[in-house]
Protein backbone atom coordinates (compact mmCIF):
# COMPACT_ATOMS: atom_id res chain seq x y z
CA UNK A 1 0.00 0.00 0.00
CA UNK A 2 1.23 3.51 -0.79
CA UNK A 3 2.36 5.69 2.07
CA UNK A 4 -0.61 7.81 3.13
CA UNK A 5 1.47 10.79 4.28
CA UNK A 6 3.41 10.81 1.02
CA UNK A 7 0.24 10.75 -1.08
CA UNK A 8 -1.23 13.63 0.93
CA UNK A 9 1.90 15.69 0.24
CA UNK A 10 1.92 14.85 -3.46
CA UNK A 11 -1.76 15.76 -3.84
CA UNK A 12 -1.04 19.17 -2.33
CA UNK A 13 2.15 19.75 -4.30
CA UNK A 14 0.58 18.77 -7.64
CA UNK A 15 -1.09 22.10 -8.29
CA UNK A 16 1.28 24.31 -6.28
CA UNK A 17 -0.69 23.90 -3.09
CA UNK A 18 -4.01 24.79 -4.65
CA UNK A 19 -6.82 22.45 -3.59
CA UNK A 20 -10.19 24.15 -3.28
CA UNK A 21 -12.51 21.18 -2.89
CA UNK A 22 -12.42 17.48 -2.04
CA UNK A 23 -15.22 15.22 -3.21
CA UNK A 24 -15.89 11.85 -1.58
CA UNK A 25 -17.67 9.59 -4.05
CA UNK A 26 -18.90 6.00 -3.57
CA UNK A 27 -21.99 3.84 -3.03
CA UNK A 28 -23.44 2.05 -0.01
CA UNK A 29 -20.99 0.97 2.64
CA UNK A 30 -18.06 2.59 0.85
CA UNK A 31 -19.88 5.92 0.93
CA UNK A 32 -20.57 5.44 4.63
CA UNK A 33 -16.83 5.00 5.23
CA UNK A 34 -16.27 8.48 3.74
CA UNK A 35 -18.63 10.41 6.00
CA UNK A 36 -16.12 11.12 8.76
CA UNK A 37 -13.57 12.50 6.27
CA UNK A 38 -16.15 14.84 4.79
CA UNK A 39 -17.15 15.85 8.32
CA UNK A 40 -13.53 16.54 9.24
CA UNK A 41 -13.06 18.97 6.34
CA UNK A 42 -16.32 20.75 7.09
CA UNK A 43 -15.32 21.03 10.74
CA UNK A 44 -11.62 21.86 10.53
CA UNK A 45 -10.64 23.35 7.16
CA UNK A 46 -10.76 27.08 6.43
CA UNK A 47 -9.74 26.82 2.77
CA UNK A 48 -11.33 23.64 1.35
CA UNK A 49 -14.97 22.85 0.65
CA UNK A 50 -16.12 19.25 0.75
CA UNK A 51 -18.79 17.17 -0.96
CA UNK A 52 -20.13 13.72 -0.01
CA UNK A 53 -21.75 12.14 -3.06
CA UNK A 54 -23.38 8.88 -3.90
CA UNK A 55 -21.59 8.02 -7.14
CA UNK A 56 -24.53 8.00 -9.54
CA UNK A 57 -25.58 11.46 -8.37
CA UNK A 58 -22.05 12.71 -8.94
CA UNK A 59 -22.26 11.28 -12.49
CA UNK A 60 -25.65 12.79 -13.29
CA UNK A 61 -25.39 16.03 -11.30
CA UNK A 62 -21.65 16.72 -11.46
CA UNK A 63 -20.68 19.77 -9.37
CA UNK A 64 -19.65 22.73 -11.50
CA UNK A 65 -16.68 23.43 -9.23
CA UNK A 66 -15.06 20.17 -10.32
CA UNK A 67 -11.75 20.93 -12.02
CA UNK A 68 -7.98 21.08 -11.74
CA UNK A 69 -8.09 22.29 -8.13
CA UNK A 70 -10.28 19.38 -7.04
CA UNK A 71 -9.40 16.06 -5.43
CA UNK A 72 -11.90 13.24 -5.91
CA UNK A 73 -11.61 10.24 -3.59
CA UNK A 74 -13.53 7.21 -4.88
CA UNK A 75 -13.98 3.91 -3.06
CA UNK A 76 -15.40 0.59 -4.22
CA UNK A 77 -14.81 -2.63 -2.31
CA UNK A 78 -14.69 -4.82 -5.42
CA UNK A 79 -13.37 -1.91 -7.44
CA UNK A 80 -15.80 -2.39 -10.31
CA UNK A 81 -18.95 -0.59 -9.16
CA UNK A 82 -19.99 0.98 -12.50
CA UNK A 83 -21.26 4.24 -11.01
CA UNK A 84 -18.09 4.77 -8.97
CA UNK A 85 -15.74 3.97 -11.84
CA UNK A 86 -17.67 6.37 -14.08
CA UNK A 87 -17.54 9.09 -11.42
CA UNK A 88 -13.76 8.74 -11.18
CA UNK A 89 -13.51 8.84 -14.99
CA UNK A 90 -15.53 12.07 -15.11
CA UNK A 91 -13.38 13.57 -12.38
CA UNK A 92 -10.16 12.67 -14.18
CA UNK A 93 -11.48 14.06 -17.48
CA UNK A 94 -12.26 17.34 -15.72
CA UNK A 95 -8.63 17.63 -14.60
CA UNK A 96 -9.16 16.65 -10.97
CA UNK A 97 -6.72 14.46 -9.11
CA UNK A 98 -8.26 11.09 -8.35
CA UNK A 99 -7.64 8.69 -5.49
CA UNK A 100 -9.10 5.17 -5.64
CA UNK A 101 -9.54 2.72 -2.79
CA UNK A 102 -10.40 -0.94 -3.28
CA UNK A 103 -9.71 -4.44 -2.04
CA UNK A 104 -9.21 -5.77 -5.58
CA UNK A 105 -5.79 -5.36 -7.24
CA UNK A 106 -7.37 -5.92 -10.68
CA UNK A 107 -10.16 -3.38 -10.21
CA UNK A 108 -11.36 -1.14 -13.03
CA UNK A 109 -11.22 1.76 -10.57
CA UNK A 110 -7.42 1.61 -10.53
CA UNK A 111 -7.25 2.58 -14.21
CA UNK A 112 -8.88 5.95 -13.50
CA UNK A 113 -7.04 6.67 -10.24
CA UNK A 114 -3.92 8.83 -10.08
CA UNK A 115 -3.22 7.34 -6.66
CA UNK A 116 -4.59 4.12 -5.24
CA UNK A 117 -4.79 2.22 -1.99
CA UNK A 118 -5.39 -1.52 -1.76
CA UNK A 119 -6.79 -1.84 1.72
CA UNK A 120 -6.93 -4.80 4.09
CA UNK A 121 -10.18 -6.61 4.78
CA UNK A 122 -11.30 -9.41 7.08
CA UNK A 123 -11.57 -10.30 10.74
CA UNK A 124 -7.81 -10.44 11.34
CA UNK A 125 -6.84 -7.19 9.61
CA UNK A 126 -5.72 -4.01 11.32
CA UNK A 127 -8.40 -1.37 11.79
CA UNK A 128 -6.13 1.51 10.80
CA UNK A 129 -5.68 -0.12 7.38
CA UNK A 130 -9.38 -0.30 6.56
CA UNK A 131 -10.82 2.18 4.02
CA UNK A 132 -12.45 4.48 6.58
CA UNK A 133 -9.21 4.97 8.49
CA UNK A 134 -7.09 5.34 5.34
CA UNK A 135 -9.35 8.04 3.92
CA UNK A 136 -9.49 9.85 7.23
CA UNK A 137 -5.71 9.86 7.64
CA UNK A 138 -5.30 11.03 4.03
CA UNK A 139 -7.81 13.83 4.55
CA UNK A 140 -6.23 14.99 7.79
CA UNK A 141 -2.84 14.88 6.07
CA UNK A 142 -4.03 17.06 3.17
CA UNK A 143 -5.53 19.66 5.49
CA UNK A 144 -2.34 19.68 7.55
CA UNK A 145 -0.17 20.13 4.45
CA UNK A 146 -2.35 22.91 3.05
CA UNK A 147 -3.07 25.03 6.08
CA UNK A 148 -1.78 23.28 9.17
CA UNK A 149 -3.81 21.32 11.69
CA UNK A 150 -3.02 22.08 15.31
CA UNK A 151 -3.88 18.57 16.50
CA UNK A 152 -2.15 16.62 13.72
CA UNK A 153 0.40 14.90 15.98
CA UNK A 154 -2.32 14.06 18.49
CA UNK A 155 -4.43 12.60 15.69
CA UNK A 156 -1.55 10.41 14.53
CA UNK A 157 -1.08 9.18 18.10
CA UNK A 158 -4.75 8.22 18.05
CA UNK A 159 -4.13 6.18 14.90
CA UNK A 160 -1.52 4.20 16.82
CA UNK A 161 -4.03 3.45 19.60
CA UNK A 162 -7.20 2.69 17.66
CA UNK A 163 -6.45 -0.98 16.91
CA UNK A 164 -5.94 -1.76 20.60
CA UNK A 165 -9.07 0.15 21.59
CA UNK A 166 -11.22 -1.60 18.99
CA UNK A 167 -9.94 -5.06 19.87
CA UNK A 168 -10.79 -4.50 23.52
CA UNK A 169 -14.20 -3.03 22.70
CA UNK A 170 -15.13 -5.96 20.47
CA UNK A 171 -14.47 -8.42 23.29
CA UNK A 172 -16.44 -6.22 25.68
CA UNK A 173 -19.57 -6.06 23.51
CA UNK A 174 -19.77 -9.67 22.32
CA UNK A 175 -21.96 -10.87 25.21
CA UNK A 176 -24.05 -7.69 25.01
CA UNK A 177 -24.54 -8.14 21.28
CA UNK A 178 -25.73 -11.71 21.82
CA UNK A 179 -28.13 -10.59 24.56
CA UNK A 180 -29.41 -7.82 22.26
CA UNK A 181 -30.01 -10.27 19.41
CA UNK A 182 -31.83 -12.70 21.70
CA UNK A 183 -34.03 -9.92 23.10
CA UNK A 184 -34.85 -8.28 19.77
CA UNK A 185 -34.87 -11.22 17.37
CA UNK A 186 -38.54 -10.74 16.52
CA UNK A 187 -38.35 -6.98 15.93
CA UNK A 188 -38.79 -5.83 12.34
CA UNK A 189 -38.02 -2.09 12.65
CA UNK A 190 -35.10 -0.26 14.29
CA UNK A 191 -34.27 3.42 14.73
CA UNK A 192 -30.50 3.97 14.74
CA UNK A 193 -29.28 7.27 16.15
CA UNK A 194 -26.02 9.21 16.36
CA UNK A 195 -24.59 12.68 15.77
CA UNK A 196 -21.48 14.44 14.56
CA UNK A 197 -18.85 12.30 12.87
CA UNK A 198 -20.79 9.20 13.95
CA UNK A 199 -24.00 9.99 12.07
CA UNK A 200 -22.70 8.44 8.86
CA UNK A 201 -22.39 5.14 10.59
CA UNK A 202 -25.92 5.29 11.98
CA UNK A 203 -26.96 5.64 8.35
CA UNK A 204 -24.63 2.82 7.31
CA UNK A 205 -25.77 0.41 9.99
CA UNK A 206 -29.35 1.08 8.92
CA UNK A 207 -29.01 0.62 5.16
CA UNK A 208 -26.25 -2.00 5.05
CA UNK A 209 -26.27 -4.07 8.23
CA UNK A 210 -30.01 -4.15 8.88
CA UNK A 211 -31.73 -3.54 5.53
CA UNK A 212 -29.27 -5.20 3.16
CA UNK A 213 -27.83 -7.95 5.33
CA UNK A 214 -30.84 -8.84 7.50
CA UNK A 215 -33.82 -7.63 5.45
CA UNK A 216 -35.10 -5.57 8.36
CA UNK A 217 -36.74 -2.16 8.23
CA UNK A 218 -34.50 0.54 9.67
CA UNK A 219 -33.84 4.25 9.51
CA UNK A 220 -31.13 6.57 10.77
CA UNK A 221 -32.08 9.57 12.88
CA UNK A 222 -29.66 12.35 13.79
CA UNK A 223 -29.96 13.00 17.53
CA UNK A 224 -30.01 16.73 16.80
CA UNK A 225 -33.15 16.18 14.70
CA UNK A 226 -34.88 13.74 17.04
CA UNK A 227 -36.79 16.48 18.86
CA UNK A 228 -37.97 18.04 15.62
CA UNK A 229 -40.31 15.27 14.51
CA UNK A 230 -39.06 11.72 15.12
CA UNK A 231 -39.68 11.79 18.89
CA UNK A 232 -43.39 11.28 18.20
CA UNK A 233 -42.87 7.59 17.34
CA UNK A 234 -41.42 6.90 20.80
CA UNK A 235 -43.21 4.33 22.90
CA UNK A 236 -42.43 1.27 25.00
CA UNK A 237 -42.53 -1.09 22.00
CA UNK A 238 -40.20 0.74 19.60
CA UNK A 239 -36.52 -0.34 19.51
CA UNK A 240 -33.79 2.31 19.49
CA UNK A 241 -30.06 1.88 18.97
CA UNK A 242 -28.06 4.89 20.12
CA UNK A 243 -24.39 5.20 19.15
CA UNK A 244 -23.22 7.73 21.71
CA UNK A 245 -19.94 9.30 20.67
CA UNK A 246 -17.25 11.40 22.24
CA UNK A 247 -16.65 14.99 21.18
CA UNK A 248 -18.50 18.21 20.65
CA UNK A 249 -21.92 16.71 19.84
CA UNK A 250 -22.11 14.22 22.70
CA UNK A 251 -24.55 16.54 24.46
CA UNK A 252 -27.04 15.91 21.62
CA UNK A 253 -26.83 12.16 22.23
CA UNK A 254 -27.18 12.56 26.01
CA UNK A 255 -30.31 14.66 25.56
CA UNK A 256 -31.94 11.90 23.50
CA UNK A 257 -30.90 9.21 25.96
CA UNK A 258 -32.47 11.14 28.82
CA UNK A 259 -35.76 11.33 26.90
CA UNK A 260 -35.69 7.65 25.89
CA UNK A 261 -35.09 6.52 29.45
CA UNK A 262 -38.28 8.31 30.40
CA UNK A 263 -40.58 7.23 27.57
CA UNK A 264 -39.09 4.12 25.93
CA UNK A 265 -38.18 0.63 27.10
CA UNK A 266 -36.26 -0.93 24.21
CA UNK A 267 -33.00 1.01 24.19
CA UNK A 268 -29.55 -0.25 23.23
CA UNK A 269 -26.76 2.23 23.97
CA UNK A 270 -23.33 1.78 22.43
CA UNK A 271 -21.16 4.33 24.22
CA UNK A 272 -17.71 5.18 22.85
CA UNK A 273 -16.58 6.43 26.25
CA UNK A 274 -17.59 3.21 27.99
CA UNK A 275 -15.76 1.25 25.27
CA UNK A 276 -12.44 3.02 25.88
CA UNK A 277 -12.26 5.67 23.16
CA UNK A 278 -11.38 8.23 25.83
CA UNK A 279 -7.85 6.79 25.67
CA UNK A 280 -7.52 9.12 22.66
CA UNK A 281 -7.18 12.83 23.42
CA UNK A 282 -10.40 14.86 23.52
CA UNK A 283 -9.15 17.20 20.80
CA UNK A 284 -9.42 14.46 18.16
CA UNK A 285 -11.38 11.58 19.69
CA UNK A 286 -14.63 12.47 17.91
CA UNK A 287 -13.08 11.58 14.55
CA UNK A 288 -12.39 8.05 15.77
CA UNK A 289 -16.00 7.42 16.87
CA UNK A 290 -17.13 5.85 13.57
CA UNK A 291 -13.99 3.71 13.30
CA UNK A 292 -14.90 2.21 16.66
CA UNK A 293 -18.63 1.99 15.95
CA UNK A 294 -18.14 0.14 12.68
CA UNK A 295 -16.26 -2.70 14.36
CA UNK A 296 -18.47 -2.82 17.45
CA UNK A 297 -21.79 -2.72 15.61
CA UNK A 298 -20.50 -5.45 13.31
CA UNK A 299 -20.73 -7.71 16.36
CA UNK A 300 -24.39 -6.76 16.70
CA UNK A 301 -25.22 -7.57 13.09
CA UNK A 302 -23.38 -10.89 13.37
CA UNK A 303 -25.38 -11.79 16.48
CA UNK A 304 -28.61 -10.90 14.69
CA UNK A 305 -27.64 -13.08 11.74
CA UNK A 306 -27.23 -16.04 14.08
CA UNK A 307 -30.59 -15.72 15.82
CA UNK A 308 -32.29 -15.12 12.46
CA UNK A 309 -30.38 -17.97 10.78
CA UNK A 310 -29.76 -15.45 8.01
CA UNK A 311 -26.17 -15.35 6.77
CA UNK A 312 -24.80 -11.85 6.28
CA UNK A 313 -23.88 -12.62 2.65
CA UNK A 314 -27.36 -13.75 1.54
CA UNK A 315 -29.04 -11.45 -1.00
CA UNK A 316 -32.33 -11.53 -2.90
CA UNK A 317 -31.55 -8.96 -5.56
CA UNK A 318 -28.04 -7.48 -5.22
CA UNK A 319 -25.83 -8.95 -7.89
CA UNK A 320 -28.54 -11.45 -8.84
CA UNK A 321 -31.03 -9.55 -11.00
CA UNK A 322 -30.74 -6.74 -13.49
CA UNK A 323 -31.27 -3.26 -12.05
Amino acid sequence: MQDITDVAKRLVQHNKGKITEVYFVACGGSLVDMYVSDYFIRSESTTITSGWYTANEFVHATPKRLGKNSVVIACSHGGNTPETVEAARIAKAAGAQTVGLTYNDKADLLAVSDYSFLYEWGDETRVHNNPMAIMLELTVGMVNELEGYDHYNTFMEGMKLIDTIVASAEKQVEPRAKAFADAYKDEEMFYVMASGASYGHAYGFSICSLMEMQWLDATAVHTGEFFHGPLEITDENTPFILAMGLGRTRELDERVLKFLKRYAKKIEVVDAKELGLDMIDDSVSEYFNPVLFYSVLSKYRYALSKVHNHDLDVRRYMGKVEY
